[in-house]
């Protein structure tokens, strides 16, 4: 009963008539089987008013069309490459990664590390995976975990601060 009173509301507020037969045959599927079919996922050419909706442009003009990511992975040795951007400037995009400098908040300076592995990345769990490293990734470097802060693809460089050290990293400065 709340069914059909729901459905002749919403019959008398649409004026687009073929959206309310979508409407009710996705409601007596939920009704019937508790199961949504399949979901229509342009975007709807009227709006609730009944009016008409348009694009706005035609195409994307190529100053709005964006690159695809640098996707920085762990590797050997480090492997930079030059973009020209949009007014003549250059962007340097760190393709691979094997060192990273890493600050030391107890001893308060910087220590270039060699990179071992992508532990977390927040940013897309394959990430970890895939070992590549992004703003936010946790990485594990010689002297411990470390979460990066730099953007490697438009910076150029992996910069992180340390979280934690590891044993070896502990007794050498123990005994320095």
């Amino acid at each position: 009963m709340l069914l059909v009173v729901a459905i002749s509301l919403r019959y008398s507020m649409l004026k687009n008539k073929n959206l309310f037969v979508l409407l009710l045959i996705n409601h007596v599927d939920t009704f019937w089987w508790g199961v949504l079919p399949s979901v229509y996922h342009k975007p709807v050419k009227r709006k609730p008013s009944g009016g008409r909706r348009r694009p706005h442009r035609k195409r994307l003009p190529k100053r709005h069309i964006g690159r695809f990511p640098a996707e920085t992975k762990v590797a050997d040795e480090d492997y930079r490459k030059k973009i020209r951007t949009k007014g003549g400037g250059i962007k340097i995009r760190l393709k691979a990664a094997a060192y990273a400098n890493i600050y030391d908040p107890e001893e308060k300076k910087w220590i270039k590390a060699k990179i071992l592995s992508v532990i977390e990345n927040p940013a897309n769990r394959e990430f970890k995976r895939r070992q590549i490293i992004t703003r936010g990734a946790i990485i594990e470097t010689e002297i411990g975990e470390a979460r990066v802060t730099s953007r490697p693809g438009q910076d150029g460089v992996v910069n992180a601060i340390l979280i934690k050290k590891t044993a070896q990293a502990i007794q050498k400065t123990s005994a320095e």
